[in-house]
């Protein structure tokens, strides 16, 4: 075993400073410089959705200032939510983490090794075990690859390749750093279905289930300076976990029993970091910089703890159950700005509880940062994304209740146009070229042959729509219909769509003259327009 790699103190956090400059901490510098950095930079996005859950955890357990008061995880704290929103205030006052309350988390007796990505008793959100449960008949061992660690990467003959080509027959490693961003994102966005086989006594099974985040897109409240973006990370207590419970995350207590029962879901430490489906293990080089093998397999078969993330919008069925949003790489972050804002849209969207409760002094500067993982239910990766919002949740319900409604019409309306557009370039495509189409006749549109025209106008329509619906963004407009600027910006997507060359063709022309007269009719007083 090489030197270890201690993620409290190796550089493996890229970070922005205030100041701009880029910079690399380890978690504890993170917390003592995090009033001095601004953003964090990792580059993949399902890496730093997992991240800031284990970094909320960590700030409920060293907030206040050492010896000054209750910690945010306080179990008694939590059957006061006035009193825990009070204390979270405090917290926010004081501007930095206590370096006294942050050494004594990171530096104690009882975390030793805990920290390390290589430790050989209790390496960082990882399972030794696995070294000798993951074995084939005769007991050899039988890693699964690094390629299956490392996100974007195929395995296989399945699994698309995001970033660089990579085979199972030349494996890259990995460095130690990159290696730990991809640990997390396995155990948070993990595939189900096929894995490596895990013996345990006459257990042999090969299979396993999603990681709990898996095909979602998540959102945070994102404030100027990462202290107080942490501190905004901790979720308020409520009745979807159990705050009576001792409160542990994975790297705090024993290994748990893969055949057992789960723990009950404690808060806040167990409901952020505590529901992974799957169990890793790193193999590292010889000097522990570059991990070049790993074992991916399952961590349990029990039924997945229930519970509500509160950092996802959620979507009420008409059964009366709630999904999580799913994440899709086509869909801009301006289209759930409504779902933000209001506690319940008109919909049956359920907002994200981290963005409840905010506090008033600071809701005005806010943005929202979302980050968002295209996948299925199983094994295929599409594509990961990052955005950020302006400064919208000063718009919230609670504090400008018409603002926020104004905002969720105009994402209707935008959402109405956008499938009215859809339809209407369809129909103009059948129209067009059916040499058999009756101009008088209702026209049966085959979904299987859609034409080009439909989607070279969504491509147009949607950024044209937001430019609309940040323009719309405005107190001043609270009274705007909001119909006729999306409806503008449909119809030059579906002239755009069809294209100035086929326009001279009398049957396009047409086609073309309905297709407008599909889109106008949205308008209460839909105008004439000349064939």
């Amino acid at each position: 075993m090489g030197k270890g790699f201690d993620l409290r103190v190796e550089p493996w956090i890229p970070v922005r400073l205030l100041t701009g400059d880029p910079a690399r901490v380890g978690l504890r510098d993170l917390f003592l410089r995090a009033h001095e950095i601004g953003d964090l930079e990792l580059p993949v996005p399902p890496a730093a959705s997992g991240l800031l859950r284990i970094l909320g955890a960590i700030t409920a357990r060293i907030a206040p200032k050492e010896g000054t008061g209750t910690r945010l995880d306080d179990a008694d704290l939590a059957e006061d939510i006035v009193g825990w929103l009070d204390q979270r205030d405090r917290v926010l006052s004081q501007g930095r983490f206590d370096p006294a309350a942050v050494r004594a988390y990171f530096d104690g007796e009882r975390f030793a090794g805990r920290f390390d990505l290589f430790d050989a008793e209790r390496p960082f959100l990882q399972d030794p075990r696995l070294l000798k449960e993951c074995v084939d008949a005769k007991g050899a061992a039988n890693p699964s690859g690094v390629n299956k660690l490392v996100l974007g990467r195929p395995t296989g003959v399945n699994g698309a390749v995001l970033f660089g080509h990579f085979t199972d027959t030349d494996p890259v490693p990995v460095p130690a750093d990159e290696a730990a961003w991809h640990l997390i994102a396995q155990l948070f966005y993990g595939p189900s279905g096929q894995c490596t086989p895990r013996r345990i006594a006459s257990a042999k099974q090969g299979n396993g289930d999603a990681g709990p985040l898996r095909k979602t897109v998540s959102f945070h409240p994102w404030a100027g300076d990462l202290f107080t973006s942490l501190v905004l990370a901790v979720p308020a207590p409520d009745d979807s976990s159990d705050a009576g419970e001792l409160d542990t995350c994975p790297w705090e207590e024993d290994l748990p029993d893969p055949l057992g029962p789960p723990a009950p879901l404690t808060w806040p430490g167990g409901l952020l970091t505590g529901r992974a489906r799957h169990a890793v293990l790193l193999v590292p080089d010889a000097d522990s910089t570059r991990v070049v093998d790993a074992y991916v397999t399952w961590s349990t078969h029990e039924p997945a703890q229930l519970a509500r993330d509160p950092h996802l919008v959620f979507d009420l069925r008409r059964d009366g159950t709630a999904a999580a949003r799913e994440a899709d790489g086509a869909r801009a972050l301006w289209r759930d700005v409504d779902a933000l804002l209001l506690k319940q849209g008109t919909d049956g969207t359920v907002r994200p509880r981290a963005l409840d409760d905010l506090p008033t002094g600071l809701r005005g500067r806010l943005r929202v940062r979302a980050y968002g993982f295209d996948q299925d239910g199983q094994q295929r990766d599409s594509g990961w994304f990052e955005a950020t919002t302006p400064a919208v949740l000063q718009w919230q319900e609670e504090a400008d209740p018409r603002m926020a409604r104004h905002l969720a019409r105009c994402h209707q309306a935008a959402e109405k146009v956008g499938d009215r557009l859809d339809y209407a370039a369809r129909l103009a495509w059948k129209r067009a070229t059916d040499p058999g189409n009756d101009p008088t006749a209702k026209v049966k549109l085959d979904p299987k042959k859609p034409g080009p025209w439909a989607a070279q106008a969504g491509l147009r329509y949607w950024p044209g729509a937001e430019r609309q619906f940040w323009q719309l963004a405005d107190p001043a407009l609270l009274d705007t219909e909001p119909d006729r600027p999306f409806l503008d910006a449909a119809l030059a997507a579906l002239d755009a769509a069809i294209g100035p060359a086929t326009r001279a063709d009398i049957r396009v022309a047409r086609a073309r003259s309905h297709a407008r007269a599909t889109l106008f009719a949205l308008l209460p007083t839909a105008p004439r327009e000349a064939s």
